[in-house]
């Protein structure tokens, strides 16, 4: 269990930083290195993903929620989102 769950937040990692370069890319107009870093690293997600030992749908479906979690991380630490509890 533990060595899947390593294996999901190192794809997650993959997947988020990937995106992330995009939106510098393309948002802050960095350089082209930082598109060709993002393919790389979004490939290498889809590689991650392989070395689960059960089926794709189970996979996917339990990396959804390591995939969130991450995402909320990222933008908390990186990006200084600060939560809240969404009313106004």
């Amino acid at each position: 269990m533990i060595q899947s769950i390593g294996i999901f937040i190192l794809a997650a990692a993959c997947e988020v930083n990937g995106g992330y370069l995009v939106w510098l890319w393309i948002k802050d107009s960095k350089d082209i290195l930082f598109g060709i870093i993002r393919f790389l690293l979004l490939a290498l997600y889809g590689v991650i993903a392989t070395f689960q030992d059960q089926s794709f749908g189970r996979v996917y479906a339990a990396y959804g929620g390591i995939f969130i979690i991450f995402s909320l991380f990222w933008a908390v630490i990186i990006d200084h989102f600060k939560p809240d509890n969404g009313i106004s």
